[in-house]
């Protein structure tokens, strides 16, 4: 007889990714805590470099200090949970943790997408109209899409946290070490229609971003070309943001291959990999890329040791 489980029961899910012998369990929790520790500190480096120096309070540097804003995000919804079960051998994560672990990952996710695009459209009109960049992208601007960035997010995973949250699950076994709104809303045992249908509709918004962003890109590489003075431009500022992009596109379809390896037990290394590229590459990537490319923000560690020497 197949047990039902409800969201008034206090449901633990038994989470099935990890397999971590005793021998080599704290070699992998040292591992990913100075990864996790790492991943925090460039994040914070480069917000800090941003906001202390005013020179930086320009629109595609306010935007680069959000993304890094949501790394930190990003990489606090998966390290500290995996961390807790490496070392106390656990194993199993509650309903209100699996939905709170879903809202924090998907937030980050749909913020990642939608803060891309607005870097995307910053860097096509100060390419594309570099005349009129001032008058178009001016700091109140700048700020209002920064915050429109994340009322959409927290609408978009909002939603999806109401949909699941009405289900009725047969099994409380996941396949995975954290969890994941598609994993759990097929654990249901009552009609998925509309969790589906949300599906389909965000993942459809999240593509048309990434159309937005490549449509721009078209664009800015015809301007580019026209003179060594755009070509060094674009060199600088649109292609870290390029890498970024491109990097965060194929961790998302990782997470998707997963699903389609999700039953092979067989390549279980490989699953693990692929389900949390999207949640550890960027964060970690993202300011290193600019931290290299740009100068101003190259400089600007220069202007902070120089200043704290006098």
């Amino acid at each position: 007889m197949t047990s039902l489980f409800n969201s008034s029961q206090e449901i633990v899910f038994v989470l099935h990714g990890l397999n971590v012998t005793q021998t080599n369990r704290h070699i992998y929790f040292v591992f990913i805590l100075i990864l996790y520790l790492f991943t925090m500190f460039i994040n914070v480096t480069l917000i800090c470099a941003i906001v202390l120096e005013k020179i930086l309070h320009e629109p595609m540097y306010l935007f680069l200090c959000n993304l890094c804003f949501n790394g930190i995000i990003g990489a606090s919804s998966f390290y500290p949970k995996i961390l807790y079960d490496i070392l106390f051998d656990s194993h199993v994560i509650t309903y209100i943790g699996c939905l709170t672990q879903i809202f924090v990952i998907y937030f980050y996710v749909f913020c990642e997408c939608t803060n891309l695009t607005v870097m995307a459209y910053d860097r096509y009109v100060a390419i594309c109209k570099p005349l009129h960049y001032h008058c178009i992208m001016t700091i109140r601007k700048v700020w209002t899409l920064i915050l429109l960035t994340w009322l959409f997010s927290l609408l978009e995973i909002t939603i999806g946290i109401v949909l699941t949250a009405r289900l009725t699950f047969c099994s409380v076994d996941i396949d995975k070490f954290y969890c994941s709104a598609w994993v759990v809303v097929k654990l249901a045992c009552v009609d998925t229609t509309l969790n589906n249908l949300y599906g389909f509709i965000f993942t459809s918004y999240n593509l048309s971003q990434i159309i937005l962003i490549l449509i721009s890109y078209v664009n800015i590489i015809k301007a580019s070309l026209r003179s060594q003075a755009g070509r060094r431009k674009f060199m600088q500022t649109c292609l870290p943001h390029l890498i970024t992009l491109s990097n965060f596109i194929i961790s998302l379809l990782f997470d998707v291959m997963y699903a389609r390896y999700g039953s092979n037990t067989s390549l279980l290394a490989l699953r693990n990999i692929m389900s949390v590229e999207f949640l550890v590459v960027p964060p970690l990537i993202n300011p290193i890329i600019y931290g290299m490319n740009l100068n101003l923000i190259r400089n600007s560690g220069t202007l902070i040791n120089t200043t704290g020497s006098q």
